[in-house]
């Protein structure tokens, strides 16, 4: 599936799902999808699909480079991969073989954002298959519930039931994961994993926590010594072209990438390939070798953003980034006598106010780079002016529903991330927990719940890298995945478990090594590594 990372000579064993019996009807035909679409009707007929199946495309989108690439990977994993095989025994037969899937796509738009149509409309009836998206978006993600719906039969071949009709639309338009290649770094090679894995649930934006206190391994073009002095060392860093990379294949698979570069805190990293740009902390009015939150106080600071900024809105696409403002802390600043002269000169008596002018210079140069941002919900706490379409992202537990409330009332756009931190483990079904989270579960007006535009889930990385990251990912993101492009009504637990078990399993098949996350359970095939 990664022809363009390399080396193809990895052999996995074939790696497929054991459903319980699968008939023609839709009660056990809604197993085999996850997430659940909005509306689904199902016939009684059954279509075999054999290698002479081709998909075809229609329509303004057709010629599109991501489209074309969406049909040759869906090709491979309808022949190359292992679909869920029906137990012997329990074979409907066949009344009819689906030569192909007709893929309309109304429109050449590839425009991806926050207000990107990805609703589609999918049909197999009547001897022949029917996929129409308004773009390219909706058709990928069409493509993947076809994908879902073939099955083996016992004699090694290939089946899908009848789909009297499915139209589906995400619930929310913010549906993410957040990744930390900070505290740990994390190869391409699961970057790019994860990337397919979210789009076999759906998922559309990935947040890339890229840079932290503990590394910066963000290869700078305008500033190559913070990238030298502040990353691991030379080998763990993401090179222009890696980030590219990355850019561009989840772009493909309809997800956009928002890096996150978190500051005026969480910055250490930063100040050491790039003197004065951090607070000098003092102790008994001597410096005493340790620094603080970015300094906001002297020209060269604003010189530094300004340059650095730009470089991120010119290699990052996308119309937003994350621009981080939490867990600041104020007392190198108050330490500091430079701040303090300055603080005075300036007429400031309230720390919190020098973090509220440097985080209103950071928004206003941002917006003059034609960006909109994402923020962690302190700076909306702290009361900062900020535009009307800033996404605030309320990431503190405890009383959620409160902060969603507030954010909502005052006409801001919220994601939600509190109660989706994969990072913690416990033991047993905790996948439930995540959920029963409901982005909208706080009493809001009709008006208020138009703010919620979605969530992500995060995997911090103090105690994650490469060898577990996408085990503690997957598939516990998926309740986070249904949760955000399902209906609202869609609750079930019980209905939730066999079909999550049933996408761990396809994730398997599909090289991801989704961990088992509802009890004792099995697929045929289990992991074999690699």
């Amino acid at each position: 599936l990664h022809a363009n990372m390399g080396s193809t000579a990895l052999f996995f064993l074939s790696l497929f799902t054991i459903f319980s019996w699968i008939s023609a009807d839709a009660s056990t035909t809604s197993d085999l999808l996850w997430p659940q679409p909005s509306s689904m009707k199902f016939g009684t007929a059954v279509y075999s699909i054999d290698h002479d199946f081709v998909f075809k495309a229609s329509g303004a989108g057709a010629s599109s480079n991501i489209l074309r690439g969406a049909l040759t990977r869906y090709q491979n994993i309808l022949f190359d991969v292992p679909p869920p095989l029906r137990p012997s025994g329990n074979s409907a037969v066949p009344t009819g073989t689906l030569p192909d899937l007709m893929v309309e796509v109304s429109s050449d738009d590839e425009t991806l954002n926050l207000n990107t149509d990805e609703s589609y409309t999918l049909s197999v009836t009547g001897g022949k298959g029917s996929l129409t998206a308004q773009n390219v978006y909706g058709a990928l993600r069409g493509l993947e519930t076809f994908s879902q719906l073939i099955y083996g039969t016992s004699d090694d071949g290939r089946a899908i039931n009848e789909v009297t009709e499915i139209q589906d639309k995400p619930r929310f338009n913010y549906r993410g994961t957040m990744i930390d290649t900070s505290r740990h770094f994390l190869n391409m090679k699961t970057i790019l994993t994860h990337v397919d894995a979210m789009s076999y649930n759906k998922l559309n934006i990935l947040h890339w926590h890229i840079v932290d206190d503990q590394s910066f391994p963000y290869a700078s073009i305008t500033f190559p010594n913070i990238t030298a002095q502040g990353a691991f060392d030379s080998v763990h860093v993401y090179s222009q072209e890696d980030v590219a990379m990355v850019i561009n294949y989840a772009k493909n698979r309809g997800i956009r990438v928002i890096p996150e570069f978190d500051t005026p805190g969480h910055s250490q990293s930063w100040g050491k390939g790039h003197a004065g740009l951090l607070t000098p902390c003092y102790s008994n009015g001597k410096p005493d070798g340790s620094f603080g939150p970015i300094n906001p106080v002297p020209d060269s600071t604003w010189e530094f953003m300004s340059s650095f900024y730009k470089e991120i809105a010119q290699v990052f696409p996308d119309n937003y980034v994350h621009l981080g403002g939490d867990e600041v802390s104020f007392n190198c600043w108050k330490s500091n006598p430079d701040i303090q002269a300055w603080m005075k000169k300036n007429g400031y008596t309230d720390y919190s106010k020098l973090e509220e002018y440097y985080e209103n210079k950071l928004l206003d140069l941002v917006e003059n780079l034609n960006k909109s941002y994402v923020v962690w919900q302190e700076i909306f706490d702290n009361g900062l002016k900020i535009k009307m379409d800033t996404v605030i992202d309320v990431w503190k537990g405890g009383n959620w529903q409160k902060e969603m409330d507030s954010i909502t009332k005052a006409g801001f756009n919220a994601i939600l991330s509190a109660c989706w931190y994969l990072n913690y483990i416990s033991y047993g079904q905790d996948w439930e927990n995540y959920y029963k989270c409901d982005p909208q579960n706080f009493n809001g007006s009709a008006t208020q719940n138009s703010h919620v535009v979605g969530g992500h889930a995060c995997v911090w990385g103090e105690y994650v890298d490469s060898t577990n990251f996408l085990t503690r990912m997957w598939p516990r993101a998926s309740a986070v995945a249904e949760r955000l492009w399902s209906p609202q009504s869609v609750t079930d637990i019980g209905s939730a478990s066999v079909r999550i078990h049933n996408q761990k399993c396809r994730l398997m098949s599909r090289r991801i090594p989704a961990e088992p996350i509802t009890g004792p359970n099995y697929c045929v095939y289990e992991w074999s590594g690699e």
